[in-house]
């Protein structure tokens, strides 16, 4: 009885090691590559770190400089709390209704799909320069557009008014990749409840408030949550289209957070911004999951 289990014993360990040296080089990843980032930056956040010289601690004096002293701070935070106010709930609802539009059993409705799908996975920089050139003063489309009906250009990205809705522009036509998850979503409500709407004598608003919101709404949680991490991070677009300008109006944190570590060569200060950044993501995510009871339905 005893070699038996012993033997089950060896069976099990030589098992579990071969398990660890299949996904060692996924551990090696994880430790290099992301663990030890993550807690390298938090030692940095509590230096002032140059790159060309050694890190000297400096306690939370970087934390302190942000919320007292840095004016570009508040700015920063504040373009971003704007470009995701505005965006997130405007991604969602074209994001949503382009899935309602392809949510139909027509012949060639995949290329429509496609066609749709495609600006998602365009490279930011092509897509930038698109852009920069519709958006172009006096020669761009969007101006020549305006022109014919005899309306004044508002500037666009050159306007302190009007570049962040320009860029929200701009990043809505992006929207293909949150459409195939709602499409997704949209294709996995049970058309059993459909019927037995049409049996009660629902109308085609009754069956969509009732039946399609409350089953997608998991859809919508998941693109929520993704799409506010994705805008508090808004980094290329402003990056290669405005560079922060005109007059910061386009300087988002994230931007900000780059000047400091990689122009001013602020690690140090740039590593603290970032913590600050972490830490106001986590607290929406977790309002959004302490929310989502009250408002996603699952089936289950």
């Amino acid at each position: 009885m005893v070699a038996p289990r012993r033997k089950r014993l060896s069976l099990q360990t030589q098992e579990a090691l071969w398990g660890f040296a299949f996904i060692s080089p996924w551990i090696i990843g994880l430790v290099v590559f992301t663990a030890g980032p993550i807690i390298a930056s938090i030692y940095l956040s509590l230096t002032r770190y140059s790159i060309l010289k050694p890190p000297v601690f400096v306690g939370v004096s970087n934390f302190t400089k942000l919320f007292t002293r840095d004016r570009l701070f508040a700015k920063s935070l504040g373009n971003t709390a704007y470009y995701t106010l505005l965006a997130v709930p405007l991604r969602i609802i074209v994001g949503f209704t382009l899935a309602l539009f392809l949510n139909v059993k027509l012949k060639g409705i995949t290329v429509f799909r496609s066609i749709y799908y495609i600006p998602s996975i365009v490279p930011i920089v092509a897509t930038s320069m698109l852009w920069l050139f519709i958006f172009a003063p006096q020669t761009g489309l969007a101006d020549y557009i305006l022109n014919i009906f005899g309306i004044k250009s508002p500037g666009w990205l050159q306007s302190e008014a009007w570049s962040k809705p320009t860029l929200i522009l701009i990043g809505t036509w992006g929207v293909g990749r949150s459409m195939v998850v709602y499409l997704a979503g949209l294709q996995d409500v049970p058309v059993s409840l459909y019927e037995a709407a049409d049996i009660d004598g629902a109308g085609i608003w009754r069956k969509f408030v009732n039946v399609t919101v409350p089953m997608v709404t998991p859809t919508i949680f998941f693109n929520l949550v993704m799409d506010i991490i994705q805008t508090f991070q808004v980094f290329s677009m402003a990056y290669i289209m405005t560079d922060g300008g005109p007059l910061n109006s386009t300087l988002f944190y994230n931007l900000y957070t780059y000047q400091n570590a990689f122009v001013y060569l602020k690690m140090g200060y740039a590593s603290a911004m970032s913590w600050v950044l972490f830490m106001i993501i986590l607290c929406f995510t977790l309002l959004i999951f302490k929310s989502s009871t009250s408002w996603v339905y699952y089936e289950t």
